[in-house]
């Protein structure tokens, strides 16, 4: 759950990072003005989400809001303006040859760390794939961004083994950090995000079986989302750090990262719990059911280790190696 650009990210992600790369790229120019009404239809999608990846490119400081007239890109100074940007429909649904391969290759270190380190054979894993080392190279700087993998001292990538004191130690800075986020975001976060944060908890809780994308989705909204109005960047980019927790669950049926369902059960309740405090304006408590909800998880999360330990690791992909 994360910005990490994977299939399974949210709508919201996904828009976030499509215009983000547009304007790194060029293809959205300094001073061209981006309009919600003008993401929607691009898009098709709702207001809500072109409206928050708007609001966290503004906070990222690649667009500046404009009162009353959209965002800016930023690039030329005051008075500058290239008008309206006209956009060509977007197809989400269409994946990039990077995110064709992420949901694999990630559900494979993610069972591969369970056992211990390994190491990333950039080479191999494009032509296990069929893909440039281009291609490779941006799906491992999207894992890197979110801790899944980094370089070791001979420039190899290497996906660390997750221990329980690693873990333990990942949501130690959680609950340090995120109750305090959420405080500051709570006064500033629309009351119609938060209205879409408890539908969206609802219907993921009424499945049978539980989504495991859905609930990613849950997870994104709480934990990225919501703490991303958090106006203390420092603390974002901290968080950042932790977001590799996410990516179990978007496997919740695989035999190595699945965790009981009524574990998720209890874990959709607290989210619900949470969003219904700040929808009540009682931030103080969201922010201490918050900070049980991740000590809760904790335990959780450990689960999965209990689990493997009575596995055998399956069979190594030619591009992975360990170490």
């Amino acid at each position: 759950m994360t910005d990490a650009g994977t299939t399974g990210s949210s709508l919201q992600d996904r828009v976030y990072l499509r215009l983000k790369e547009m304007i790194e790229s060029g293809q959205l120019k300094p001073g061209e003005r981006l309009m919600e009404a003008e993401l929607v239809r691009a898009f098709a999608t709702s207001r809500s989400p072109a409206r928050q990846a708007l609001d966290r490119l503004c906070r990222d400081g690649l667009v500046d809001a404009l009162t009353g007239r959209g965002y800016r890109v930023r690039g030329l100074s005051e008075g500058e303006g290239a008008g309206i940007a006209a956009l060509d429909p977007v197809d989400l649904s269409a994946p990039r040859q990077w995110e064709r391969m992420y949901e694999e290759v990630e559900q494979e270190l993610f069972i591969r760390t369970l056992f211990g380190s390994v190491r990333v054979n950039e080479l191999r894993l494009a032509e296990h794939f069929g893909v440039s080392r281009t291609v490779t190279r941006d799906l491992l700087a999207r894992m890197h961004g979110v801790g899944l993998v980094a370089k070791d001292s001979a420039g190899h990538w290497v996906a660390e083994k997750m221990t329980p004191d690693r873990i333990r130690y990942l949501y130690e800075l959680r609950c340090l950090l995120e109750p305090a986020a959420l405080v500051q975001a709570a006064g500033v976060v629309p009351r119609e995000v938060l209205e879409e944060m408890r539908a969206t908890i609802i219907s993921t809780r009424n499945d049978t079986p539980i989504d495991s994308a859905r609930f990613d989705h849950a997870e994104n909204d709480l934990h990225v989302t919501l703490l991303g109005y958090c106006p203390n960047e420092e603390i974002l980019r901290a968080l950042k750090r932790t977001h590799l927790l996410f990516g179990p669950t978007r496997y919740l049926f695989d035999p190595f990262l699945g965790i009981p369902i009524s574990l998720i059960e209890a874990a959709l309740n607290e989210h619900l719990g949470i969003v219904e405090h700040l929808l009540d304006g009682r931030a103080d408590h969201a922010a201490a059911a918050l900070a049980a909800h991740l000590q809760d998880a904790v335990d959780r999360w450990l689960k999965r280790f209990e689990i493997t330990s009575r596995l055998h690791p399956l069979k190594t992909p030619p591009y992975l190696s360990q170490i």
